[in-house]
């Protein structure tokens, strides 16, 4: 499986009982949506619970190489980059899996829940410090866009060693499930979200003039979605 494409510093999961464990979390039905298949490690491990997988894969080399693979099984290859993929074509029910490269880790995870068709459930293998950020008390613009949209919990923890070559950090499961209703709050308590964190070292009385006295002394980071969507109906 391929965390990102070679000239960037790929790495490569083996461990099977990891890679099972993934595709376990993922659940089983008719389709999966494979990010970053590479060699197609953990494609092998879906293809044990899922009929179909579309894998997307960015480099061109390794999307072709890959449906020989898997002869007789219900692969699709596709050869792009995932941000410049469209999830409403995907026919019917389906899940994401993939391990993502930690440069693009935000760009995908808001691609995959602001879909026009959100898949039910979205099992990603990301830098663990970004996964942690995710789920913690303590906001980021990040965790913040994440618990408007989906049930964020994390998964296995997979130690940098069980790469190869392994990278320079640890990695971390992150499983989402979105909010099948959409989003709890508009793009309103969104855009007073990143307002607030322009500056997030300063307490809000300085990103937001005219906050509520008992948010003023606040840093944004202490804050959650319902703080601000009180601070957006006071101010």
């Amino acid at each position: 499986m391929a965390a990102n494409n070679i000239s960037l510093g790929q790495h490569w999961l083996y461990n099977r009982e990891i890679l099972n464990e993934i595709a376990s979390l993922a659940g089983e039905g008719e389709l999966c949506v494979e990010i970053g298949p590479g060699l197609g490690t953990l494609t092998s491990s879906l293809f044990k619970r899922f009929n179909k997988v579309i894998a997307i894969e960015y480099d061109a080399r390794l999307a072709d190489n890959l449906p020989g693979s898997f002869p007789g099984k219900n692969l699709e290859v596709i050869n792009a980059d995932v941000l410049d993929f469209d999830f409403k074509n995907i026919p019917g029910e389906y899940v994401v899996a993939g391990n993502i490269p930690y440069y693009i880790t935000s760009p995908i995870i808001e691609k995959i829940l602001i879909a026009e068709h959100l898949p039910k459930r979205a099992v990603l293998l990301m830098q663990k410090e970004v996964a942690e950020r995710i789920v913690s008390e303590k906001s980021s613009v990040l965790s913040l866009f994440v618990k408007n949209r989906a049930k964020a919990t994390l998964g296995p923890l997979v130690k940098r060693d069980e790469f190869t070559p392994p990278p320079k950090v640890d990695s971390q499961v992150l499983i989402l499930e979105p909010f099948c209703s959409g989003p709890k709050y508009d793009e309103t308590v969104m855009k007073l979200i990143k307002r607030a964190f322009s500056n997030p070292r300063k307490k809000l009385k300085h990103n937001i003039p005219g906050v509520p006295e008992k948010y003023a002394e606040l840093r944004p980071e202490n804050l959650d979605l319902d703080d601000f969507c009180a601070i957006m109906k006071a101010c």
